[in-house]
Order: structure tokens, then C-alpha cells, then sequence
């Protein structure tokens, strides 16, 4: 396995770790107490932590241990506001250039969250949510678009779960993505509009109201 692949799969596990609070916000990510629990070697870790930062999950020090990252209100906000216009655009190429099997490859992924709603894990059920909302990016086929999109999608990452955990509403997500993929079947862009808007325009009030006590204690407007 080549150190680029092994690096992302510990982020992925790191990702998962900060998303369940085993690294809560402003835990500090010691390299070599991790390596030593997931039997990696220093580099790959290393090149982890910096697949993490760029998300913003994770904050680097000079001279010290990174530490999970504590985001301020506002930047949460700024944020969900960049998401939320890249998702809305994103969808709208994808009304155009979206090919029929990038359709039904959204449609299969709407099918599978509808069906593991009630009984799979909270992460799991989170990870296939996201990945119908980048299946819609990645349809627009523009490269700079998506890689925008993914990156405030991680950006927002544990905000986003958080929201998603505390405030899980079956039919609101369910009703919500068939809404979505019903205007993207019939390549209506002022329809999918609409619905984005729907689904996502209240993500900043849901985000900030679902914030734990601790963090709320940081996540302040500066």
C-alpha cells in the first residue's frame, strides 16, 4: 500500500474520531501516541494531519502538537453561506450536464439512505447523506466547482454531523432528497433551486442551536 493511500485512510480515521468526540474540539493530536494506536509508522500520520488541516478539522502549531481545530461562530457561518451557494450552482449544472448514469448513481445513493435510515449507524447514515450531496456536485462536471465543494463539505464536517444527529428527522431528509432528485431527473434548475434552498437554508440555524455546551463555550463570534 503506497503512503498516499495509507495516509488518507488515517485521516478517514481521524475524521471518524473527531465526528464521534474521541478528539474533542482543542484535544491535542499527539503523532506518536496515535501512530503507536493505529500501528503506523510517524510519516504517514503526519501527512494525515495535514489532509485534516486543510479541512480545518485539525489547526497546526509551530513548534507544538496540532490540536483539533474550535471554529468560531463566525466562520461557521461564512462557511455554511459559501456551501450553501456552491451547493445551489452545483446542482444547477447538474440539471445540464448531469448524465443519465450520473443520475441514477444519485438515485441509487437517495434509495440506500431511505432504506438504512432507521437501523445503521448515525456516522455511517451521515457519510451516505454527504455523499448523495457530492454525487450532485461531481454531476456539474466542473473540476474547480467540486473541489470547492468538497472542501467546505469538510469544512463543515462536524458542525454538520452534530446537526444531523441531534435534529434527525426521517422525513425531512428523506422528503427533502426526493425532492431534490425528482427536479434533477427532470432537468429543472429553478426547481432544484428551490429545494436546495429548502433542505440546506436553515443548516446555519440547525448548526449553531445543536453545538454542545462546550463547545458553545468556545464557538463565539469575535
Amino acid at each position: 500500500m503506497s503512503e498516499e493511500i495509507l495516509a488518507e485512510q488515517i485521516a478517514d480515521q481521524l475524521r471518524r474520531d473527531i465526528l464521534r468526540g474521541k478528539l474533542a474540539p482543542g484535544a491535542t493530536v499527539k503523532e506518536r501516541d496515535n501512530a503507536n494506536e493505529m500501528g503506523v509508522s510517524r510519516t504517514p500520520l503526519r501527512e494525515a494531519i495535514r489532509i485534516l488541516a486543510k479541512e480545518g478539522l485539525i489547526e497546526l502549531r509551530p513548534a507544538r502538537s496540532p490540536i483539533v481545530s474550535v471554529p468560531t461562530a463566525k466562520q461557521v457561518s461564512d462557511d455554511i453561506e459559501v456551501l450553501l451557494a456552491v451547493e445551489i450552482l452545483s446542482a444547477e449544472l447538474a440539471c445540464e450536464r448531469a448524465t443519465d448514469a450520473d443520475i441514477a448513481g444519485i438515485a441509487v445513493i437517495q434509495a440506500e439512505i431511505d432504506a438504512k435510515f432507521d437501523h445503521v449507524d448515525p456516522l455511517d447514515l451521515f457519510e451516505i447523506d454527504m455523499s448523495f450531496h457530492r454525487a450532485i456536485a461531481l454531476a456539474a462536471h466542473n473540476a474547480p466547482l467540486a473541489d470547492i465543494h468538497r472542501t467546505f463539505l469538510r469544512r463543515l464536517w462536524r458542525s454538520r454531523f452534530l446537526a444531523a444527529v441531534q435534529r434527525r428527522n426521517r422525513d425531512r431528509v428523506v422528503a427533502h432528497h426526493n425532492e431534490i432528485l425528482i427536479a434533477l431527473q427532470d432537468r429543472n434548475p429553478v426547481e432544484i433551486r428551490e429545494k436546495i434552498m429548502t433542505h440546506i437554508g436553515n443548516l446555519k440555524r440547525d448548526i449553531l442551536s445543536s453545538i454542545s455546551q462546550d463547545d458553545a463555550a468556545t464557538l463565539v463570534d469575535q
